[in-house]
């Protein structure tokens, strides 16, 4: 008998990246998910999550249209676990309080573009079908994490995360790894958000992006 494939839940990640210091090249927004996170525990990644049945609502009162509830879960997931708000005007902090109590409306897709779309291998036992969208930052808002989640928030140059993956301070999965890659290779803001970043298959059986010598975290 084959073996059953678990089927994809879909998700949603959003990239938020700022201008470096003195506006040169970038800086990107990344947190560690805590221990007790139900999924890759630990691993530094991007603020993201599954989408829940009330985002098509929340897509309906923010973009206008429910069809854009993947959009609408990476500004929520943001929120709950960052502590950031994406607005017409761009990420602004939020104190206290639920996305989905916020009234917040006329959000443009188009200060969300997708960058990629990482479907989860099919031996996985847990798997997602992740929509990568990208959002623009000024310098000086401070994030902070969610209660849950993660338990680390912090702003960094892709480089320097990929640094830390290479020498085993962080762990990331592959998806996060090939993002940062991509990110790695630009230099402004405007670069970010006009990338298309095309999936491709971890070159080992697993989620988890490979160190140097080919070996998993």
């Amino acid at each position: 008998m084959a073996e059953e494939i678990a089927p994809a839940r879909e998700a949603a990640t959003t990239v938020v990246v700022r201008p470096g210091p003195d506006g040169e090249g970038i800086e990107v927004l990344v947190l560690r998910r805590s221990g007790g996170s139900r999924f890759a525990p630990g691993f530094v990644v991007f603020p993201g999550g599954a989408i829940d049945p009330g985002d098509g609502e929340l897509a309906l009162r923010w973009f206008g249209d429910a069809d854009e509830r993947a959009r609408a879960c990476a500004v929520r997931e943001l929120a709950e676990e960052a502590g950031l708000l994406i607005t017409d005007q761009g990420p602004v902090e939020i104190a206290t309080g639920s996305p989905n109590q916020i009234q917040t409306a006329g959000l443009s897709p188009g200060l969300l573009p997708e960058i990629g779309r990482w479907i989860a291998p099919e031996f996985l036992p847990t798997r997602f079908d992740a929509h990568f969208f990208a959002a623009a930052a000024p310098r000086g808002i401070t994030p902070r994490p969610g209660e849950h989640e993660a338990d680390a928030v912090w702003w960094a140059t892709p480089a320097d995360v990929l640094a830390q993956h290479r020498d085993g301070r962080t762990t990331l999965a592959w998806p996060t790894f090939k993002t940062l890659e991509a990110l790695a290779g630009c230099s402004t803001v405007p670069e970010v958000l006009a990338l298309r970043i095309e999936q491709v298959p971890p070159p080992i059986a697993s989620h988890v992006a490979p160190r140097p010598g080919g070996e998993p975290s």
